[in-house]
């Protein structure tokens, strides 16, 4: 299964979906918390780092994996040709300009 694209990973995230009945379609699923799921994967990535536990099981690697995974069954839910977003957001950052002195400013 090597040098599979996302839309292709996103098939077999939905395959694996339909397996384990974690929903397939808009009606059987709640938004709200598979987004929320995605934020507590996101969280243990970030407890998993903070801890220095990169690799293995519950590791930083592990947890973004589910976080990918997490994301790509609701890009397979709701029919998201994520590979065309993500391009899309890459090319628009591209000319994007960040206000670096102003992210960083120390506010009194």
């Amino acid at each position: 299964m090597k040098n599979l694209t996302i839309n292709q990973l996103t098939q077999l995230v939905l395959l694996q979906a339909e397996e384990k009945g974690f929903g397939t379609k808009p009606d059987e699923i709640n938004v709200s918390e598979k987004i929320a799921l995605i934020h507590s994967e996101v969280s243990e990535a970030y407890e998993a780092y903070r801890h220095k536990k990169i690799n293995g099981r519950d590791g930083f690697k592990d947890e973004l994996g589910d976080v990918i995974q997490r994301v790509l069954h609701l890009c397979g839910i709701f029919d998201i040709d994520i590979e065309k977003e993500i391009l899309k957001k890459i090319k628009i950052n591209k000319k994007r300009q960040w206000q670096w002195d102003k992210m960083h400013e120390k506010h009194s």
